[in-house]
């Protein structure tokens, strides 16, 4: 694997907690709407990541027995399908006709802690791609 790889691997990955981000802070922007039907109700969504799959040029190093460098792709963002929060509001609004309204799914607590992770990952992959440009430099400075 060449050392400029990392600079696709990196990226691939920020990329991806970039889209946890924004998933999460639509999450929390969305945890108290209301609505007064299950259907019209904000689900939770999270993404789905998978290994990134090999190109052409990275099957000549699979059939040597060496396995590259691999990105995370994000195959979608799905809704969460825990069950929503009713609440007994009879003089809310938006209340049905048996006095309740629905709240999302979403659970503050784990969408904060899934933004502290998303957040670390992402600088974390920001540090490899300036470690790997510093010895990229270093690399060429060699020969003189």
């Amino acid at each position: 694997m060449s050392l400029s790889n990392v600079f696709g691997i990196a990226g691939s990955a920020m990329n991806a907690q970039s889209i946890r981000l924004n998933t999460t802070a639509s999450n929390l922007a969305n945890a108290e709407s209301v609505s007064s039907s299950e259907g019209e109700t904000y689900r939770a969504r999270k993404p789905i990541f998978s290994v990134q799959q090999p190109t052409a040029d990275d099957y000549t190093a699979v059939e040597a027995g060496l396995v590259p460098g691999q990105g995370v792709q994000v195959d979608g963002i799905v809704e969460s399908d825990a069950p929503l929060r009713m609440a007994y509001e009879p003089s809310h609004p938006m209340a049905d006709e048996n006095g309740y309204v629905y709240y999302p799914n979403v659970n503050v607590v784990e969408e904060m802690a899934d933004m502290i992770s998303a957040s670390r990952s992402f600088q974390i992959n920001t540090e490899i791609m300036n470690t790997a440009k510093q010895m990229l430099q270093r690399t060429l400075t060699l020969g003189q």
